[in-house]
Formats: structure tokens, sequence, C-alpha cells
């Protein structure tokens, strides 16, 4: 049986973890170009604390609910096999559902305004904002279905996936709200619709919450945690290094990593 404290809860980690888009938002009405180097440690320190994470304690922990139903080898391949069916899943909805550019990039306007025509300039801008905010939400169910599961499995484990993914929502909020702000001039709209495309975050958590419930056994729960550390593993590696990367020196973005994982294994062993 659920604690509805502990179900709760992980509804509103999650769903505070989405609404960050909305902090990237409000950065976008006063961006500055100068940030990059910022947003490069930043982005390395949410990668070092999703890598941490997944290989210290969410694989472990999902091998740990599995050893509960089966022996330790055949639990030690169904924990790996649900690790990269993790990857695919993210890996598969990244291959049909692109963003046009990289939603961890802070918009470049002159180069947006470059590349619509001066006649539907407008229409080009809103549109590019649109498609981006899309292409978010579909991305940012895993990330739910992530943040959800983890906090209900451990606690301090899922308030330490949840600021990761709110660190890295940041900037999708950014690349939602730039081009509609520059196409419309309404702050609000912008605002509003990088929160939306953050909220999506909430039907992973109701899917993990479905999937909990209907199949509430350790076998299941393990297997969703293992998913859960692919689907992190991907998203650092894919998403978040490589544009921490970019944006600032090679460096920047390990400073950034390693500053991650130090921070995540001090304060779980503090909480431990």
């Amino acid at each position: 049986m659920m604690n509805p404290t502990v179900v709760v809860s992980s509804l509103a980690v999650t769903l505070i973890a989405g609404l960050s888009t909305g902090i990237g938002g409000l950065i976008s009405m006063f961006q500055k170009r100068s940030s990059s180097r910022f947003l490069a440690v930043s982005l390395g320190f949410s990668a070092g604390v999703m890598v941490y994470l997944s290989f210290m304690e969410i694989l472990p922990e999902g091998l740990h609910y599995l050893s509960k139903s089966f022996s330790t080898s055949t639990a030690s391949i169904i924990n790996l096999l649900s690790f990269f069916f993790g990857i695919l899943i993210i890996a598969l909805i990244d291959r049909f559902v692109p963003s046009a550019d990289n939603p961890h990039e802070i918009p470049d306007v002159k180069n947006m305004l470059e590349n619509c025509s001066d006649k539907h300039t407008e229409r080009c801008l809103m549109r590019t904002g649109v498609l981006t905010a899309v292409a978010i939400a579909v991305h940012n169910i895993p990330e739910g279905l992530a943040t959800f599961t983890s906090f209900m499995a451990d606690t301090r484990l899922g308030i330490s996936i949840a600021i990761a993914i709110a660190i890295h929502n940041i900037p999708e909020g950014i690349a939602v709200a730039v081009p509609i702000y520059f196409a419309t001039g309404n702050r609000r709209r912008a605002l509003l619709i990088s929160l939306l495309s953050g909220l999506s975050e909430m039907i992973g958590a109701l899917l993990g919450l479905a999937l909990i419930s209907i199949f509430h056994t350790d076998t299941m729960l393990g297997m969703v945690m293992a998913s859960t550390a692919g689907i992190m593993i991907y998203i650092s590696f894919d998403e978040l290094l490589p544009t921490a990367e970019k944006y600032g020196e090679h460096h920047l973005a390990i400073y950034g990593v390693l500053g991650g994982m130090a921070v995540m294994a001090v304060s779980l062993h503090l909480l431990g």
C-alpha cells in the first residue's frame, strides 16, 4: 500500500522541477550572452549530479528491489536490461521528436532574425518557439517519470534528482520564451508557454504512479529505477555535456561535472 503523503510529495516535487522552465522564461526577458560561462558550469553540474546518482545510487537501488524477487545473477541481468531499455526509450523520443535546435542552448536572436524572412519574421519566430515547446514537452515526460519514481523509492534521492532536472530545465525555458517574446512582445505569453512546456513532466509522474499502483511489486519498482538511471545517463551525455562544453571552455564543463558529483557524494553521505 502506497503512502498518500509520499505520493503527494512526489507529485509536488516533480511539478516544481518541471515548472523551473518558468525560471528560464523569466531569465529570457533579461538574458545576456555573457552568462554563457555560468550556463556551462551549471549544465556540467547537473550532468555530474545525474551521472553520479545513476551509477552510485539508482542502479544499486534498482538491483536491491529486484534481488527481493530473483537470484543475484537474474536480478543483475534484469537491472542491466532495464537500464538500457531506459536509454532506448529516451533515444527513440529524441529520434522521432527532435528539436530544431538544442533546447539547452541560449537562442541567438540575431541568427533567428536572419533565418526568418523580413515578411514573415514574427510568424517564423512564433513557430520556432511553439515547436521547441512541443518538443521539450515530449522530452520532459521521461524526466517526470524519473523524478517521481526516484522520490517514491528514496526521498533524498528524489530531491537530488529533482534539483538536477530543475537546473537543466532552465535553459529549456529560455529556448522556448526568447523566440515567442521577440515575436509577440508579450512577456506574459512567453512565460506561460515556457511554463506549460515543463508542466508535461507531470504526465511522466502520473505514468509512474499508474505503473506503481497497478504493478505494485518490488520487481516493477526495481525495473523502473534502473530505467530511470538509463534515461538520466542519456540526457547527461547527449544533451547536457555537449552543450556545457560548447558554451564554455572544456575545463569549465568538467569542473561543473566534478562539482556536481562531489556535492552529491557529500550530501548523500551526510544524509545517509
